[in-house]
């Protein structure tokens, strides 16, 4: 049967109809499925759902012994001490250990000894301490604030000769006057610093030994700025001058009385011999006077519990010190406490026993003190043979 005309196409649901749009069904509305009416007596509202319990909170946890409230582990007071103290302790050893054994590698070595003709050790240690005048490495402003005058190194000479001897009784300095008049090998008798001038350590070493019969274990040579450097590394030293001192030719302009001096001046008081009685017997005095209270301020707890005056005080005079082979850290560390001992009732300072201001040694006593120390009995050595200015009382 033909399509009718009037009717849409069959399929014009899908594929429309030219120059008509589409017609689409509208969607089935929402039906209303009624409701039987509520019962007598009940309400219409449904009865809400059942509530559930509120969830319990868990309880918070007790935080651990040690820990912080932001849970953060907290080591106890005890327990920081117990590690932590031990861990400082080791740490400053270590310092303590560290600084010296740096510091000695900046020393120079010098073969300060004979190859023959040496006395035989003996008992106890015995030290050559020389204070060397030489200018080599200061700057100008070193030498202008030095007082010293003078360019760059102009020759071996020495201001300063002392022997320290360490056994069994009590430590001994003994100073030699520098213008001591002894025979020097190879030169005849004359001033005994002079032995250092022609031939060094070696020949100062083999003079001193002859004239002496000790024998000398370790060679100490202190360059002429190494005792401001150590002044100044302990915040200065005292001295007591018994008269105001005033020398040009020292650089030296001090008052009468006990006070406390920087570097330069107590280079200054160790080098005056121009407005003294005694001139160089005096010296030698005050050099050992310097060099004792150097010690004494050295040895106090100050110098270890201030990290930076410790290593000022090991550092100070390496630049210009000098020792001889074999002298470690260990030989170092025995003189330089034997110097916080001598310049007290531990120890003893002595002139050499001297007969005039020419410089001639008192045979007699000066012989009888140079045993007592070759024999390391330096407990019975008396007042008659150890006094300040080598003359007796």
């Amino acid at each position: 049967m033909p399509d009718d005309p009037q009717e849409p196409p069959e399929y014009d649901w899908l594929y429309g109809k030219k120059g008509r749009p589409v017609q689409r069904e509208e969607p089935e509305q929402t039906r209303v499925i009624p409701t039987s009416p509520p019962a007598r007596g009940k309400s219409s509202t449904p009865p809400p759902p059942p509530r559930r319990p509120a969830p319990t909170p868990s309880p918070t946890p007790a935080p651990e012994p040690g820990s912080s409230p932001g849970g953060r582990r907290r080591w106890p007071v005890w327990r920081i001490i117990r590690w932590g103290v031990p861990l400082l302790i080791l740490a400053w050893l270590a310092f303590l250990v560290a600084v010296p054994m740096t510091a000695i590698k900046k020393i120079d070595d010098v073969d300060a000894f004979p190859a023959s003709g040496r006395p035989a050790e003996q008992d106890g240690t015995t030290y050559l301490i020389v204070g060397s005048d030489s200018r080599a490495g200061l700057t100008k402003e070193e030498l202008k604030k030095y007082g010293a005058g003078g360019v760059g190194d102009i020759g071996q000479r020495t201001d300063t000769i002392m022997l320290l001897h360490l056994g069994g009784g009590k430590p001994l300095l003994l100073s030699i006057p520098r213008d001591s008049l002894v025979p020097v090998p190879g030169h005849g008798t004359t001033k005994i610093n002079a032995a250092f001038a022609f031939g060094g350590p070696k020949l100062l070493v083999k003079t001193i030994e002859k004239n002496t019969g000790l024998h000398v274990d370790h060679y100490v040579e202190i360059g002429f700025g190494g005792l401001v450097k150590a002044v100044d590394a302990v915040d200065g030293v005292e001295i007591c001058p018994k008269k105001r001192m005033k020398d040009k030719k020292a650089n030296l302009n001090i008052k009468k009385g006990c006070q406390t001096v920087d570097g330069v001046t107590a280079l200054a008081y160790s080098r005056s011999r121009y407005v003294q009685r005694y001139g160089d017997i005096t010296r030698a005095q005050h050099q050992r006077e310097v060099v004792t209270a150097l010690g004494k301020k050295v040895a106090t707890p100050m110098t270890v519990i201030n990290p930076w005056r410790y290593s000022r005080v090991v550092n100070a005079g390496t630049s210009t010190l000098k020792v001889s082979d074999g002298t470690g850290v260990i030989a170092l560390g025995k003189f330089a406490r034997a110097m916080t001992q001598v310049n007290g009732k531990d120890g003893l300072t002595c002139g050499m026993p001297i007969r005039d201001q020419a410089i001639h040694w008192d045979r007699g006593r000066a012989l009888k003190l140079l045993q007592l120390i070759k024999e390391d009995r330096t407990d019975d050595v008396g007042p008659t043979l150890c006094t300040p200015t080598g003359f007796t009382k």
